[in-house]
């Protein structure tokens, strides 16, 4: 069974005899409480149950009613509550006044007992609408901001669900996309503010560039396991299928867009790391041979996360190197394989990039070096030692780098 709300009214008058007129009228549809002053008015209706309307006289001693509606308005406790004010003037200009401070009505002394009652319940009902408007908005901010929650959780799981798609193919690259993905925001917070940086690296390109960068491998999918598995060297023939793995990354994407009716911010940076990753700063790179600030900040970014990830991890084909070896790789590619500036950030936070690798390293995993010999490698697809055991070809020819 449920209860009927009574509305609660606070009169302000000075006068007992008009509190008592307006107490006895008011009573038997509505709870009534009563101030004498501004001062009064201003404690009642700052505290619990608040009045659901208030009928202000102005002409009082002290605080009027033209000093106390302005505080009921500034306070965000009582700015809500409606007032009408209750005056024996007769100037429209005092009416005019009174509704320039925020009064919703006005009602001229001597009271009007039919006038009272259908403007109190014309106000009451107007703030009940009001606030079951404000109830039904605050319910549907919340649905959807309960949406977009589980919409952004969705993408999430999706994005990561194909990128370990493409890991499947390649388990030896344990939670690489995880750790690229950190590398990639550490770089991006690094360069925001960059003169050259920070047209593009606004706070939401970031978001979405850290949402992305999972799906930059995601063309492995469709390279062939003969070749993506190949202990050894790739003959010439196969490298050039494995770099089409660029091209295939962007292809899919591309793909994807074409089946929904509006295009996704995240799925043209996707497109853009997964095209374009491998490209070189010295235009030495795949598939398009870009040269500078022809390639897009995204996949310089990337490059760099890419390749420091590769250089300290085990692969099929080689051992990782060291944190530190890894570094100087990359400090020798400045300018060459990666934009120089990007490799300044790098190395001014290049304790963050150890303490990623360290967060998201994973448990043994078996791998071949590129002399055939099958071996259970440190309980870690990282190696921190400067004396771990080195594939023969240099680490810069590490087919997983270029």
């Amino acid at each position: 069974m449920t209860h009927k709300i009574i509305p609660i009214i606070l009169i302000v008058d000075d006068s007992t005899a008009n509190l008592n007129a307006l107490y006895e009228l008011l009573r038997p549809k509505y709870r009534v409480l009563a101030a004498t002053s501004g001062e009064d008015c201003l404690r009642i209706a700052n505290n619990l149950p608040q009045p659901d309307l208030i009928l202000l006289d102005v002409m009082m001693p002290g605080m009027d009613g033209y000093s106390t509606l302005p505080q009921l308005r500034e306070n965000p406790v009582t700015c809500a509550i409606p007032v009408i004010f209750l005056t024996a003037l007769s100037d429209t200009r005092d009416e005019e006044r009174g509704l320039k401070l925020g009064a919703v009505d006005y009602i001229a002394k001597p009271i009007k007992p039919a006038v009272v009652l259908a403007r109190v319940a014309a106000q009451l009902q107007a703030k009940q609408a009001r606030d079951w408007i404000k109830n039904q908005n605050a319910v549907l901010e919340a649905e959807v901001a309960r949406r977009m929650t589980e919409n952004n959780l969705t993408q999430r799981v999706s994005i990561r669900a194909l990128a370990h798609l493409a890991e499947l193919r390649d388990p030896e690259t344990g939670n690489h996309i995880l750790r690229t993905q950190g590398y990639v925001q550490r770089l991006a917070d690094g360069l925001k503010t960059h003169p050259r940086f920070a047209v593009t690296l606004t706070e939401d390109y970031i978001d979405l560039l850290v949402l992305s960068a999972p799906l930059h491998d995601i063309g492995k999918v469709g390279i062939p396991d003969y070749i993506l598995l190949k202990p050894g060297e790739l003959t010439d023939d196969e490298w050039l299928i494995m770099k089409t793995h660029a091209r295939l990354g962007s292809e899919a994407i591309e793909m994807a867009e074409r089946d929904i009716e509006e295009p996704l911010a995240f799925l043209s940076v996707a497109k853009e790391i997964a095209h374009w990753h491998h490209e070189k700063w010295d235009g030495s790179g795949y598939p398009d041979g870009l040269v500078g600030d022809e390639i897009p900040v995204s996949s310089r970014l990337m490059a760099v996360a890419d390749v420091f990830d590769a250089l300290i991890s085990n692969r099929v084909y080689k051992l990782g190197l060291s944190t530190k070896e890894a570094r100087d790789i990359i400090i020798a590619g400045s300018g060459k394989h990666f934009d120089p500036d990007v490799v300044d950030i790098f190395l001014s936070c290049f304790d963050d990039f150890v303490a990623i690798a360290e967060r998201y390293r994973q448990a043994s995993v078996r791998c071949a070096s590129y002399l055939g010999t099958s071996h259970e490698v440190s309980p870690n697809v990282i190696n921190w030692t400067n004396d771990a055991p080195r594939a023969s070809v240099h680490p810069m020819k590490y087919r997983q780098t270029l």
